[in-house]
């Protein structure tokens, strides 16, 4: 599975437009989640997206969550099955467990995702906010990484131990809120790289965190400007002294706590 360092994040966005938009300017990556109740948005914009080009189906990454009342053993076939009816797709590329909570039992929850990838209805099983020790947990279950781990990653909120455990295990952290609700605009740091650069602190967020292997960021956009140059904002090369000026931001802002 090929995760492109910047996929859109579809939080709030209700317009499926501004998801047939993001494919036509270059987007591969769509998440969402059953939470976010948009997946049928998502759904007719991937649609329309792949209507009015040349992509297949396959070009695209559609990745989505499982709530937390999604998780019990016999509710995760269901649920997977309602949100790629929703999505309008046939198997969902990425399926995350959205937070170890609620039904969630590693033992049975992560089995129950894997028969979905025997089966054909999901073709990469992955993890969101999960702790170190959840992580280990689940590798563990499934005698393998998860395909992912998505996580809330911006200048006001990092830990770095998450990304050295992906190294370790090989697999991608995919950063969400990497804007911090455009609260990167606050951060002096981030502010003074910008201005060095010409350009703008979520263009330089953005680089911040897709500077950090094994990171890929999904900000969210719905107007084209927002997503070209969300898109664009890999092309930013920061220095070293750059990035370690941002990484020693003494603030921690989590935008999305349990």
């Amino acid at each position: 599975m090929y995760l492109p360092p910047v996929g859109l994040g579809t939080m709030g966005i209700a317009d499926p437009d501004a998801v047939a938009t993001a494919l036509l300017l270059g987007y591969r990556h769509l998440d969402t989640a059953r939470i976010y109740d948009n997946e049928a948005v998502v759904g007719e914009g991937l649609a329309a997206g792949l209507a009015d080009s040349d992509l297949d189906r396959e070009d695209v990454t559609v990745a989505t969550k499982l709530w937390i009342d999604d998780l019990a053993p016999d509710e995760v076939a269901p649920a997977a099955r309602e949100s790629a009816a929703r999505l309008g797709v046939d198997a969902l590329d990425l399926l995350y467990v959205h937070r170890p909570r609620g039904d969630y039992d590693p033992e049975a929850t992560l089995p129950a995702l894997d028969r979905l990838v025997d089966d054909g209805l999901v073709r990469n099983v992955g993890v969101s906010n999960f702790e170190l020790a959840d992580l280990d947990r689940a590798v563990d279950v499934l005698g393998r990484p998860p395909a992912a781990h998505q996580t809330e990653l911006h200048p006001l909120f990092y830990r770095p131990e998450l990304l050295d455990h992906a190294r370790d295990h090989g697999y991608p952290v995919v950063a969400y809120s990497p804007l911090a609700g455009g609260r990167v605009r606050e951060v002096d740091a981030v502010v003074e790289v910008a201005e060095a650069h010409g350009t703008t602190p979520e263009a330089v967020a953005i680089a911040w965190a897709t500077e950090k292997e094994p990171v890929v960021a999904i900000p969210k956009a719905s107007s084209e400007p927002h997503l070209r140059a969300n898109l664009a904002a890999v092309d930013l090369e920061l220095t070293d002294e750059e990035v370690a000026a941002i990484d020693a931001v003494d603030r921690e802002e989590e935008l999305f706590p349990e």
